[in-house]
């Protein structure tokens, strides 16, 4: 018998002599990279993709902050139901409370709706500036139709 068929792991044992380096070989580390795609290159162009991203998500975010910042210091109009009268069935009174800056002219639609929640009379009222803040409106509402209700729709500044 031969030494190789006396050794623990018989006739496939390693060989204990080193193995000579290869000069065109790469290393195992690059080769494993480069199948997997992870050379420099690729780590590289991941890395200027996340920062692009990132210098992308930066502006998105400096623009909203800026827009909602100048969007802040505009005037706002608020406006409340107070109470509606039924006068009879081609008319109803609907009262308002607006409040607005001082000085500032408004816009309000008022309508007048039915048991179905149909809109059965319209009307914009162009409320004037004043110099007090909150201002009581009633106007009348013509309907084509009996109406159960009187409402506020919306206001605008104008």
């Amino acid at each position: 018998m031969n030494e190789d068929e006396l050794s623990e792991d018989g006739p496939f044992a390693a060989s204990s002599a080193p193995l000579a380096p290869s000069s065109t070989a790469e290393p195992a580390s690059y080769v494993r990279a480069e199948r997997y795609g992870r050379t420099p290159r690729t780590s590289k162009r991941g890395r200027i993709i996340a920062l692009a991203f990132g210098a992308a998500v930066v502006v998105v975010i400096g623009s909203w902050v800026v827009w909602a910042g100048f969007d802040g210091t505009a005037s706002t109009v608020d406006a409340q139901n107070r109470a509606f009268v039924i006068v009879s069935g081609t008319r109803v009174d609907v009262a308002v409370t607006v409040s607005v800056d001082s000085g500032r002219a408004v816009s309000c639609a008022i309508e007048a709706q039915n048991s179905n929640h149909s809109v059965v009379g319209f009307k914009v009222i162009d409320v004037p500036a004043s110099a007090q803040r909150t201002q009581q409106i009633t106007t009348t509402v013509l309907t084509t139709e009996p109406a159960v209700t009187g409402t506020l729709d919306s206001c605008w500044l104008t």
